[in-house]
């Protein structure tokens, strides 16, 4: 029974050790936008906090998946851990994420490729509630176009603008888009939001407007601020469970100590018989426990 209770308790800490493992691992995507037009370069990247080796960038397309510079049912280039696009190996929209060996993931991306005349700057990665966005509607021929942003259906402002910036909270989460009077209309792309207090990684790096030359780093769920301060948290976490693993199996060890100890030291017998010789009867068994007694009288001859 102690064992068992042992062996439950290592499968836990071993599954909460591999969810760490697992959510350490992140996509990069340079720059950092949902929407691009077609031929544009996108560079996505495998990273984590103990290496990238064994992972690879993959997607689905809704025709099945596919591994970056995996031959005629690949996609882009590969260049050491990066999957690179540009005008040769163009991208397509789909979903993209980091798979280990093991078959473990990253937190999916949405991208999607437009030839449309004009698309919505939307970060890729999810963003911290608090945290300011910067939305644009950006031109095919270059710069931006005064357009009227949408969310979930509703006009964020009353005119058109070139920009508008948001400082993100829950409810801002939902489906955006541009338009504008003259190019028409852009692609709509989801913007998902976290509270700050959640515990999920997603690590990105420091972005400031114009987006187009930013790099972020996805994990999970993070804010544009440095990557820094969620692998603190993350490898804190990992030494946490190492302790407390170890504590359980310190104390189951002693417990059964005590119990083993416990039940040698106190004997009980059922029945013993002591031969009397001499009239003398010696009894040293201090911690023993006698059921009954019986003396047998010994004559000797």
């Amino acid at each position: 029974m102690k064992t068992a209770s042992v062996s439950q308790l290592l499968g836990v800490c071993v599954l909460l050790l591999s969810a760490l493992t697992v959510s350490a691992v992140s996509l990069t995507v340079s720059p950092n936008l949902q929407q691009f037009f077609t031929g544009a370069s996108v560079s996505l990247t495998c990273e984590g906090q103990l290496g990238s080796d064994g992972w690879t960038v993959k997607r689905d397309t809704g025709s099945g998946t596919e591994s970056c510079g995996a031959g005629g049912r690949g996609f882009g280039r590969t260049n050491g851990s990066s999957c690179l696009f540009d005008k040769q190996t163009k991208p397509v929209s789909g979903v993209y994420w980091c798979e280990g060996e093991a078959g473990e993931k990253s937190e999916e991306v949405n991208i999607t490729v437009s030839g449309k005349e004009v698309i919505l700057e939307i970060p890729a990665l999810p963003v911290r509630t608090g945290s300011d966005v910067t939305l644009r509607c950006k031109k095919k021929t270059g710069g931006t176009a005064a357009a009227y942003f949408y969310c979930n259906g509703r006009p964020l402002r009353p005119k058109s603008e070139k920009n508008i910036t948001i400082n993100v909270q829950q409810s801002d989460e939902g489906l955006y888009w541009c338009a504008t009077d003259e190019f028409g209309s852009s692609p709509q792309s989801f913007l998902r939001v976290r509270d700050v207090y959640d515990t999920t990684t997603i690590s990105a790096s420091a972005t400031k407007p114009p987006l187009p030359t930013t790099t972020t780093t996805i994990t999970n769920l993070n804010s544009p601020t440095s990557s820094s301060s969620i692998i603190t948290p993350a490898l804190g976490s990992l030494g946490l469970l190492d302790l407390i693993l170890v504590a359980a199996l310190v104390f189951w060890n002693k417990k059964i100590e005590r119990t083993l100890s416990s039940s040698l030291s106190q004997v009980t017998y059922q029945e013993m018989i002591f031969r009397q010789s001499a009239n003398k009867i010696t009894v040293t068994h201090s911690n023993v426990v006698f059921s009954s007694l019986r003396i047998l009288q010994v004559h000797q001859g």
